[in-house]
Parts: structure tokens; sequence; C-alpha cells
């Protein structure tokens, strides 16, 4: 396999986390709101823990874009 070939293919196997991470967000806040219209007294005891998922989800699918992108240009 040529270098160039198996940089791109790295790349995209490395952007596949960012689809990955918006399935997780929508999994989070389809299970908050779930969860809060079942017991909206503990909604707000909820909240912290939802943006504390959101951000690590997030974080996990930028640091994939930051992968797909060093293998793009830097390698």
């Amino acid at each position: 396999m040529d270098a160039e070939a198996a940089k791109l293919l790295g790349a995209g196997i490395a952007a596949i986390g960012m689809g990955l991470a918006g399935v997780g967000v929508g999994i989070i806040f389809g299970m908050f709101l779930q969860g809060a219209l079942r017991n909206p007294a503990a909604a707000n005891a909820m909240r912290p823990n939802l943006l504390f998922g959101f951000a690590v989800t997030e974080a996990l699918g930028i640091f994939s874009f930051l992968v797909a992108l060093i293998l793009l240009f830097v390698v």
C-alpha cells in the first residue's frame, strides 16, 4: 500500500469518531429528556451530569478530528 493511500485511509477512519460523537450527543440529550419528562422535579439535579457528558463526548469528537487533520497535513 502506498504511503499516501495509507495516510488518507487512516484519516478517514479517524474521522468516524466525529460521527460517533454526534450519535453520543443525541443519546445523551435523548436520555436526559426522557428522564426529565418522567421526573420533572429531578431535572435540575441531572443538569450538571448532562453538561459534563456533553462536554466529554464533544471533546472526543474534536480529538478524532484533530487526529484526522494531523494525519492529513503533518505526517
